[in-house]
């Protein structure tokens, strides 16, 4: 047994507060010089790189649709070896999943770490009725630790005094905090939630904000001896004394426009043999000698000029793909290939490998988990194989010339991918999609990128 505090940050529903509480604990225990290592719950890349600023630490996914109980349990033990506290933030509502038995959800999650929960609760225009909430949790389902109550939006101290004693007579649960309205409260959002630290022009003001919250209105000292007395956990590790065999240059975009990357994701590419090189669409030429490429999610959309003007990268891309170089893009990625993006009225051309463009609806084109079955020829998977994932777009395809320049890999199970019922653009060695994979629970998916990128360079070395 194995000690590992931690602590669930969860919530009735969305926009609760949990991020906010999330972060603020995370950047408040590092300053004081405490080794917080931040876990996500749910397909979330920007809550998750606020998390990792805040902890001055990687942020990973922990998710039970993205992967199985077991990758989870796994990833949760691999990755707090050294860590003096984790913090999981949930999403949604604390029982919210795809099915009646919330199989997927944050408390299946926490009952899987059992990690102790502290509950979020607006308390806008209530009283006595946040201790029936809270009470409802409980009966929900006993195994489910919830340790501690943070009162939020609290209307003044009579208020404050009266929530605090209906949920600790009915609930027999401390109240560890009770955070007032609050105008300084500085996450401001936009499509797609809220806008990301790399585009925020005071990103540490923001995170020393959420920790003053914390550090005036919660009971720090309580909330961390509840995270102290989690039980222990039973982890073992497969360790390998080898480092891996370098086996092919990968190029990673990441910049302001493309930063949608899950760490456990780079870390595969590195464990299957890839040395990644990372540079920018906006500002840098291509990099010589990539023997493949991967190009995350993000916002093109909001740096479409920025990207339209260093034309220089668009046509090296354009020749690199021309020529067979393997490249794999989600999301973003994927409307960076496109021939041009409409945005906010006007038109900037893109790397033009596929033939189509891009709108952007003021409303989700996409949202939510996606299933997918491989059955078109491609450069990284093989035929009949599943891959489940997520999906969150405000763009879309529109004017697809019909050609025999392309082809789509894989039939959409669950979810919109790119319409009619298919995801995945395929043109020579590229493959672009909607869908934005978890290498935890698609093992293959690392490798066989690696495994493309290894084909192209020996090719290329064969031809030399």
């Amino acid at each position: 047994m194995m000690r590992r505090p931690r602590l669930t940050i969860a919530g009735l529903g969305g926009d609760t507060g949990k991020t906010v509480l999330s972060v603020g604990l995370c950047r408040l225990w590092h300053t004081r010089g405490v080794r917080v290592v931040p876990f996500k719950k749910g397909p979330d890349y920007i809550d998750m790189e606020w998390l990792s600023r805040a902890a001055r630490h990687p942020c990973y996914n922990i998710d039970l649709f993205l992967m199985s109980a077991d990758q989870v349990f796994s990833s949760f033990c691999a990755n707090t070896g050294d860590a003096d506290i984790a913090v999981i933030e949930g999403n949604r509502g604390l029982f919210d999943g795809l099915d009646v038995q919330g199989s997927v959800s944050t408390a299946e999650v926490a009952k899987l770490l059992r990690s102790p929960v502290i509950l979020v609760i607006d308390c806008t225009k209530t009283t006595r009725t946040v201790a029936a909430l809270v009470r409802g949790c409980q009966v929900m389902d006993p195994d489910v630790l919830i340790t501690g109550v943070v009162l939020n939006k609290v209307a003044g101290s009579r208020h404050e005094s009266m929530v605090r004693q209906c949920v600790e007579y009915y609930c027999n649960v401390p109240v560890v905090g009770a955070i007032p309205k609050l105008k300084s409260m500085r996450f401001p959002g936009r499509h797609l939630g809220l806008v990301p630290p790399q585009e925020h022009p005071d990103s540490e003001g923001v995170l020393q904000n959420a920790a003053d919250i914390c550090e005036k209105f919660l009971d720090m000292p309580r909330i961390w001896d509840i995270a102290a007395h989690a039980e222990g956990m039973r982890c073992s590790f497969e360790c390998s004394a080898e480092s891996p065999q370098l086996k092919a240059k990968i190029g990673v975009i990441r910049d302001a426009a493309f930063q949608f990357y899950y760490p456990e994701n780079l870390a595969a590419l590195k464990r299957a043999g890839a040395e990644l090189i990372e540079f920018s669409a906006l500002s840098d030429a291509l990099p010589p000698s990539l023997d493949g490429l991967y190009i995350g999610g993000g916002f093109p959309e909001t740096h479409a000029a920025a990207l339209a003007d260093n034309e220089a990268f668009r046509v090296e891309l354009k020749s690199a793909a021309d020529r067979g170089l393997p490249i794999y893009a989600e999301c973003g990625g994927l409307m960076y290939l496109s021939r041009e993006l409409e945005w906010e009225g006007k038109r900037y051309p893109m790397v033009a490998v596929f033939p189509a463009d891009i709108g952007v609806s003021k409303k989700p084109r996409g949202h939510g988990y996606t299933v997918l079955e491989t059955t078109g020829a491609n450069p990284f998977f093989e035929k009949g194989t599943i891959i489940r994932g997520h999906e969150f777009h405000y763009s879309y395809i529109k004017n697809l010339h019909e050609s025999g320049e392309y082809s789509f890999a894989f039939d959409v199970v669950k979810g919109d991918g790119l319409g009619n019922g298919k995801d995945g653009i395929c043109r020579k060695n590229v493959l672009a999609t909607y869908t934005h994979v978890h290498a935890a629970g698609t093992v293959s998916w690392a490798a066989g990128i690696v495994t493309a990128a290894m084909r192209e360079r020996e090719e290329n070395l064969s031809f030399n």
